[in-house]
């Protein structure tokens, strides 16, 4: 088996690569021009500037879509804006969080503290303790701090003390001076905010509006002239790409793993150009990505009614029949029944219709309201996501592994 499989990989090296560069197509890559975000690039430097003179700049929200820019744009003004300042001999740092990763208030501080050379464990210390290290850490000169605060929506649901002392550190600092960019794809996200952090926190804002298929396209044909090698990519493959990726509110991100995967897919096949089909393969298997990272982080419950839903679906596939004509009744009898056979609570059927509009706004599942005539109105549901995919995925759940072969025993129209 070994020898088989060192035989395998010695044959796929000496396959020449189509990719000259692939990182260039990942998102976290900052390209040195980015296209079609001059304005954005210029209100953002146009703010920070103050920096260069031993200034605090205003706190700033950056708002907009996935794939809109707004992270690639503020990690490029804050490289150029720190190499600017070593130019000058203006001491300013920038420091780039991810809030999805760094989601708490005291992995932040603790962040922050140890870029200044401070020693503070994972976890065990007050976080008061460890906000008082950062701050005497960075008071020790003359210096500017900008803190990039990318999602910053996911920080705020844990709570917005953090934000409230970051954002009033400089009243008590003799030498230093912060400055936090915040950037969301909620434009409603300090709806949740303490009046006093949502004022001081957004003294600036800035709103990327989503890339057209024109403007998509240019991303990707500059990305591309770095990513690969030349005459490997069909002239269909970017135009589609970029349609693609606008239909899904203008996505630059959706259109870069699209370039990225399709080629990946032709390098599988071992095949030295990357076509249109392979764009069509590249975007059903980063949908069925995107619906199981989706599913995997549902709530139990709402697995539960998902669950229900692609139950009715196999039976009715097993019965040679419609799964399109499902509806929230059937849905609900399936999901008091799956409810008692894994010992969950049942919650009302009002409820699970309000699980299953938040399963419809997630794109998992299609709910269409019918008129029933004398008998009024009911949603018919349907799945918008493969039935096996869902399924396996679904089963992942230690909680949800006892119903393995439940839908077995399923029969529409026999409850």
């Amino acid at each position: 088996m070994t020898s088989s499989l060192n035989k395998l990989f010695e044959r796929l090296l000496e396959n020449e690569s189509i990719f000259k560069d692939k990182e260039v197509l990942r998102h976290s890559y900052t390209p040195d021009v980015l296209v079609h975000r001059d304005e954005q690039t210029e209100e953002l430097a146009t703010i920070l500037v103050s920096a260069l003179r031993g200034e605090a700049p205003s706190n700033i929200l950056i708002y907009g879509k996935t794939g809109t820019g707004k992270t690639a744009v503020t990690r490029y003004v804050g490289k150029e804006l720190e190499n600017m300042s070593e130019k000058m001999g203006v001491k300013c740092s920038v420091i780039y969080v991810n809030c999805e990763v760094i989601d708490t208030q005291y992995r932040l501080l603790a962040n922050l503290a140890r870029h200044f050379g401070e020693d503070i464990p994972m976890t065990g210390w007050p976080t008061d303790q460890v906000f008082h290290k950062f701050k005497e850490a960075l008071d020790t000169q003359e210096q500017v701090l900008i803190v990039i605060l990318d999602e910053i929506d996911k920080l705020v649901k844990k709570g917005d003390d953090v934000l409230y002392n970051l954002s009033r550190i400089n009243s008590s600092l003799k030498q230093a001076r912060v400055s936090i960019i915040g950037v969301s794809n909620d434009l409603k996200f300090t709806d949740f905010l303490d009046p006093r952090v949502k004022s001081s926190l957004g003294e600036e804002e800035i709103i990327y509006p989503p890339y057209d298929a024109d403007q998509i396209r240019d991303i990707l044909y500059q990305r591309a002239e770095m990513a690969y090698n030349e005459n490997v990519l069909d002239g269909s493959v970017i135009p589609l790409c970029a349609a693609l990726a606008a239909q899904e509110h203008g996505d630059a991100r959706r259109a870069l793993d699209l370039l990225r995967v399709s080629g990946e897919i032709a390098e599988r096949r071992e095949e030295k150009i990357v076509t249109e089909i392979h764009v069509r393969v590249a975007q059903d298997k980063i949908e069925v990505d995107r619906v199981v990272e989706v599913v995997r982080t549902l709530p139990t419950q709402s697995k539960l009614v998902l669950f229900s839903i692609v139950t009715l679906n196999i039976s009715a596939q097993n019965q040679n029949l419609s799964p399109q004509s499902i509806t929230t009744g059937e849905v609900y009898n399936i999901y008091r029944k799956l409810c008692k056979a894994i010992d969950m609570d049942v919650l009302t059927q009002r409820r699970v219709t309000d699980l299953m509009s938040e399963l419809d706004m997630l794109g998992i599942i299609n709910a269409v309201v019918v008129s029933k005539g004398r008998y009024g109105r009911t949603k018919e549901i349907s799945l918008s996501v493969p039935v096996k995919n869902t399924y396996d995925v679904l089963l992942e759940d230690y909680k949800l592994t006892p119903l393995q072969n439940y839908s077995h025993n399923v029969k529409i129209g026999y409850f």
